[in-house]
């Protein structure tokens, strides 16, 4: 699968407001997942690893990375 593929089952966030395109898009991958701009579909996303994505998540949660 293209990862810039229109069709593929890119998700926003329950948070994020469904009008606008302002916001980050995932895609679950069998790897882990993948994140992208909406408001540049066939730009670049970043992919992460299940074990680095959850690591991530509890990073933000903790207020790590702010």
């Amino acid at each position: 699968m293209r990862l810039h593929d229109q069709t593929a089952d890119w998700f926003k966030s329950s948070y994020s407001s469904q009008q606008g395109d302002n916001c980050v898009e995932a895609l679950r991958l069998s790897s882990g997942i993948a994140i992208r701009d909406s408001k540049d579909k066939s730009g670049p996303n970043l992919q992460f690893t299940a074990e680095a994505w959850q690591s991530l998540v509890a990073g933000i949660k903790a207020g790590e990375l702010g």
